[in-house]
């Protein structure tokens, strides 16, 4: 019914890509001049944006399904196991745990910034 779940291996896997990515900004950005900030390689704005808009549809999405699965086992589909819920549950459980982090992390650290003295 459904693959085995590695999710080391998927986050992993998404890690080594916005590591490629992020590589492959900076190697065009070092060939190109480096006087303005958009050239330097730093992330656009847009991108972290729509990154972090794309990572929290994942999270809502993830919880939507987990909980269309489970409203469907309680109903008494035949297609779906108690082990697809359960699941599905703890992973909308870890993604929204993961998307808690980073928002911490980046409330931490935008307190920082501003708590500098320029």
């Amino acid at each position: 019914m459904t693959s085995p779940v590695n999710p080391l291996g998927s986050a992993l896997q998404q890690i080594q890509s916005l590591a490629a990515q992020a590589a492959g900004g900076a190697a065009s950005a070092g060939s190109s001049d480096t006087s303005a900030l958009g050239a330097s390689g730093a992330a656009s704005p847009d991108s972290f944006a729509s990154a972090l808009k794309a990572s929290l549809q994942k999270i809502s999405s993830d919880q939507q399904h987990a909980v269309g699965e489970s409203q469907a086992f309680e109903l008494g589909s035949p297609n779906v196991s108690l082990n697809d819920v359960m699941v599905d549950m703890q992973k909308a459980n870890i993604g929204f745990q993961f998307g808690l982090q980073v928002r911490n992390k980046l409330v931490s650290a935008y307190n920082d910034i501003m708590q500098m003295s320029v």
